[in-house]
């Protein structure tokens, strides 16, 4: 789950981490008064929306008056702003973050992260602070500076200093880095967040350390106990279909073809995607209804992909190891008569009480085509588009 940076941001005072001062601001009225109130000469009005490369996609404005912070809202506010993140429809800015402007000395990049590989939180500094770190990462890895946290010890002081150190931090400034990067730890541990990142992490005309920006990504596994956080939630960011599959614990991703795919195992999704390829298809979605799929799970299924107007055929593709296949085939018999499906449906089941299931399917009346085996059911669902 994403968090907007003011939201971010929040988080980051709460843990003594040195912002600039901001508002969020949901029409430009607001954002006009919040710039008044924060005082200054200088503002810079962000849109909020979970996606990087704002800057670049015009979602980041400089204003030198109040008047200008309202003309910056207001060509933002209600307008969807597309970066290389978010694709060709964009994602709609319902609000703009006011922030005082900052002298810059030095820019700065770090973050932490859950390293799967490891299985440990990795910290990445780089001097090269502003830019993609994924350019930084390929041109010039020189420029990247790492460290990984053993759990049972936790982020120690030469750790932080031997970054700080890297990233040419004079004496001052390597103290306020080292308090800077207990504190993210601590919000990473206590938050249960997967990244942090800081993008720039600023040296100000002062001689201080301040986060400019802010990206905070919380373990979606772990929301259960992180209540306050799963509030800050805004599913108007969020893909609606993936959103409605997460209800129904539904593995869904959208994708540009017209084949739907229902499919229970990530391994065996992502097979049938590429035989449908293979074949000269194209995947509408990726969806794992799980090991333990029901026949009111398989309908809601269903009716997911059927929301894409893009799918002309549906590839059913179980295997019943948990699950039995005759409840699948009920959730498909139910399904297709609620939903009234159109297009054609092209079943592949194999495992417990496959026969069950095939004869539930033949005794239907319905228009459901069986395939023996995957690929016999790929071409198929391919043939039938």
């Amino acid at each position: 789950m994403n968090l907007h940076e003011y939201q971010a941001k929040q988080l980051f005072t709460r843990y003594g981490v040195a912002v600039s001062q901001g508002e969020v601001a949901t029409t430009p009225a607001q954002a006009e008064a919040a710039a008044s109130r924060l005082g200054g000469d200088v503002w810079v009005v962000k849109a909020q929306v979970h996606a990087g490369g704002r800057g670049k996609g015009g979602g980041i404005k400089l204003a030198r008056s109040v008047d200008e912070v309202r003309e910056a809202a207001d060509g933002m506010l209600g307008e969807r702003l597309v970066t290389k993140q978010t694709g060709a429809e964009g994602l709609p800015i319902n609000q703009v973050y006011v922030e005082q402007g900052s002298n810059i000395d030095r820019e700065l990049y770090l973050s932490m992260l859950v390293d799967r590989g490891r299985e440990r939180i990795s910290i990445i500094a780089s001097a090269a602070g502003g830019m993609d770190i994924e350019e930084v990462a390929a041109k010039t890895p020189e420029q990247i500076l790492t460290a990984v946290v053993h759990p049972a010890a936790g982020l120690l002081a030469y750790q932080a200093r031997g970054l700080a150190y890297g990233l040419g931090l004079d004496k001052a400034q390597v103290k306020q880095f080292v308090d800077l990067a207990g504190k993210i730890y601590r919000l990473v541990v206590e938050c249960d967040a997967s990244l942090v990142e800081i993008n720039p992490l600023i040296v100000n005309d002062a001689g201080d350390l301040l986060a400019l920006d802010a990206k905070i990504n919380i373990d979606d596994n772990a929301l259960y106990r992180q209540a306050e956080l799963q509030a800050m939630r805004d599913p108007s960011q969020e893909d609606e279909m993936e959103r409605s599959a997460a209800e129904h614990d539904l593995n869904y991703v959208s994708l540009d073809g017209n084949i739907a795919c229902m499919v229970n195992g990530a391994g065996l999704a992502m097979a049938t995607m590429d035989l449908i390829k293979l074949h000269g298809g194209e995947p509408a979605n990726f969806l794992d209804v799980g090991g333990g799929a029901t026949p009111d799970r398989v309908a809601a299924a269903f009716k997911l992909i059927l929301s894409n107007t893009s799918v002309q055929a549906i590839l059913v593709n179980i295997f019943g190891g948990i699950v039995r296949c005759d409840d699948i085939a009920e959730g498909i018999i139910q399904a297709v008569r609620e939903i009234d499906v159109k297009v054609p449906v092209v079943v592949r089941l194999e495992g417990t009480n496959v026969d069950k299931g095939k004869v539930l399917l033949a005794d239907s009346g319905l228009s459901i085509t069986p395939a023996d085996d995957l690929t016999d059911a790929a071409k198929k669902a391919v043939a039938a588009v």
